[in-house]
């Protein structure tokens, strides 16, 4: 089968050199490079770094004058190129290195054409542009340990708990909380479930890229998406043969136990009753594993209904509450 061939369009206003090796590497993956391009304005200081990178991987230097103090000259170069090169029909699809927005209408476009598009950029990268590519890599994850720069003289300032975690892996820069990735994989596993299908993990990792452009296992910390599912506890993995498959882990809770502890919990909140958002809350506080879904139903209110001796009825504010069947 022939490799798929790509058009690597860098902005070098937006990357550093300390990149390229890695994002090489990364092309392999999905084919073969074709047109390594890098715009900016080689007279300029700040593109002293690349040139050395220029020669030993064979990247040709489209030079564009910053004619305008402030403005990103070379996004316009970039953009006229992408399209002159999807016109010809020399590929299959483009690699665009930035980590700037402007390029979000351009990936959009070139989708549009049927060509797979491959973003890099680094963490700072706007979600808009991430969700208009094919496939994201945030490139911090390509390079080893060893070649980030060294940590400021300096400590900076200490910050408040609360903003310290922000630093963690599935918070930074947009990126889609762990989870949140969670929900889908257990919505894909009961979606097959449903129709006594298997789900294998080439399935899931498909999956997770087609709805987030920008999942990459490397983004958790994690260096494959077998040991990512391995270190969640509603999901277990089996190996047959070379076929591994996920299913999830029985973490039911006896309908008997729920059923009781939801009739006590709005007997304990009087007539009134209590608003089903309420209860849904009341709910997970004391089981921390309840998901209606693993019940057969779709959402809370078709659960409650199903209760014995509890029914739902909108007060004079319209909202739904939970009342004592009469």
């Amino acid at each position: 089968m022939e490799e798929k061939r790509f058009a690597v369009l860098i902005d070098s206003e937006n990357i550093s050199a300390r990149y390229i090796s890695s994002i090489l590497d990364e092309m392999t993956k999905y084919g073969v490079v074709t047109y390594k391009r890098i715009y900016g304005d080689w007279t300029s200081a700040q593109t002293t770094r690349w040139k050395k990178e220029l020669l030993e991987n064979s990247i040709m230097p489209i030079q564009q004058f910053s004619n305008t103090v402030g403005k990103n000259a070379t996004d316009s170069a970039l953009i006229i190129d992408a399209m002159d090169i999807l016109y010809t029909g020399n590929v299959d699809g483009f690699c665009i290195v930035s980590s700037d927005s402007d390029f979000t209408r351009l990936a959009s476009r070139l989708r549009e054409s049927g060509m797979q598009v491959i973003g890099m950029g680094e963490e700072k990268t706007p979600r808009s542009f991430r969700a208009a590519c094919s496939v994201f890599t945030t490139l911090e994850v390509l390079v080893d340990q060893d070649d980030e720069p060294d940590a400021p003289a300096m400590a900076p300032p200490s910050r408040p708990a609360e903003t310290a975690m922000e630093e963690e892996p599935s918070r930074r820069s947009g990126l889609i909380h762990q989870r949140v990735i969670e929900a889908d994989i257990a919505a894909i596993i009961s979606e097959n479930d449903d129709k006594d299908k298997p789900t294998g993990l080439g399935e899931l990792g498909s999956r997770l890229v087609k709805k987030y452009s920008d999942f990459d296992v490397r983004n958790y910390g994690y260096s494959s998406l077998s040991k990512f599912l391995e270190e969640m506890d509603a999901f277990e993995l089996s190996k047959s043969n070379s076929a591994v498959t996920v299913r999830l882990r029985d973490r039911q809770i006896p309908r008997k136990e729920l059923d009781a502890c939801a009739v006590e919990l709005v007997r304990q909140n009087g007539k009134s009753g209590m608003r089903i958002e309420t209860l849904g809350r009341k709910l997970n506080d004391r089981f921390e594993q309840f998901n209606v879904k693993d019940y057969g139903y779709t959402t809370l209110a078709r659960f409650v209904e199903s209760v014995e001796g509890l029914e739902i009825r909108p007060n004079r504010a319209g909202n739904r509450v939970v009342q004592l069947k009469k």
